[in-house]
């Protein structure tokens, strides 16, 4: 595996979901690999756990780490082609790139949906610069459309909760003051689909995901008819993609409670985080046993873990 951005890149999912596993008990076994290697991390926005267990995936493996806030830490970096340099970017990323790639052994990017241009956006114009100039192998920490590391934490965290072979995984909008990208419930949707669990897709209508993540899979419009049986809720807010980046709805009814937890299967509830409490979800839920968020979060560093050691052992 060369560079990763979505669960097409893994050789084989059983595979890596196993090696994920083993990493977790054993995370310090394969720093022969990492050693004298380098990591450059680059924030073009702002993270927390993407940051931190990415970072700590790497030191497991024994490797040195470099971070790059661009908006704090270095030039503002023009990222389109043909554009006359005479504004407030001093740099491009044209140069910057190749640069970086001769510091390091793998670069990992951070770059969300800038919302102005859906077709700028679904093209991964600035992680597809990484990959086509970086010279060295390229991990997606979050792109305009995808979030696989995230997705691969997800399925991780399904794994080790679920008390029957074939889940039923619903995931659901739910209210948010902002609006936010649909990379999180793309990938996740995107990984779902390559396992063999009943996944179902709830939320307002006006909000439903491009065809590509969505493929032959019906909205269920009724969140509570979604829940019935439900095994894990992943709750997550997404803005519109048709009408591209906008909020159609802050309709609190689709809040995750308690009350709409009792018609599930004792289900366990999931978010990538950072949550806004008593609007994705009530506090009660939060604060309950039926949260794994933070175990969820925690399989951010084996997710990251198993990618980088399958990247390193290709590196000569």
């Amino acid at each position: 595996m060369r560079h990763f951005t979505s669960v097409y890149d893994l050789p084989n999912l059983e595979d890596a979901v196993k090696l994920a596993r083993e990493i977790k008990q054993n995370p310090y076994g394969y720093q022969h690999l990492g050693k004298n290697k380098t990591m450059v991390l680059i924030f073009f926005d702002s993270s927390l756990r993407t940051r931190l267990s990415t970072q700590k995936a790497a030191m497991n493996l024994g490797m040195n780490v470099m971070v790059l806030n661009v908006k704090q830490d270095g030039w503002s970096l023009e990222t389109e082609l043909g554009v006359v340099m005479d504004g407030d970017k001093p740099e491009h990323l044209r140069e910057a790139i190749p640069v970086i790639g001769t510091y390091c052994d793998v670069i990992g990017v951070r770059a969300f949906a800038r919302f102005e241009s859906k077709e700028d956006d679904y093209q991964e114009k600035i992680l597809n610069q990484f990959i086509e100039f970086a010279g060295v192998p390229v991990v997606s920490m979050e792109a305009a459309t995808r979030h696989p590391l995230q997705s691969f934490a997800d399925l991780i965290t399904i794994e080790e909760f679920k008390k029957r072979p074939k889940p039923k995984v619903v995931i659901t909008w739910a209210p948010h003051p902002k609006a936010l990208p649909q990379a999180v419930p793309n990938s996740f949707i995107e990984w779902m689909r390559q396992t063999d669990y009943e996944l179902v897709v709830t939320h307002p209508e006006g909000y439903e995901l491009a065809p590509e993540f969505m493929g032959d899979l019906k909205v269920e419009y009724d969140q509570k008819k979604a829940f019935e049986g439900a095994d894990f809720i992943y709750a997550k807010n997404w803005s519109a993609y048709e009408k591209y980046g906008k909020i159609l709805s802050r309709d609190m009814d689709w809040t995750v409670t308690m009350e709409k937890m009792k018609l599930t299967n004792n289900a366990r509830f999931m978010h990538c985080l950072p949550v806004r409490r008593n609007m994705i979800v009530t506090d009660e839920v939060l604060d309950s046993d039926r949260s794994i968020v933070v175990k969820e979060a925690e399989n951010r560093v084996y997710s990251a873990q198993a990618v980088l050691k399958m990247i390193l052992e290709q590196i000569k």
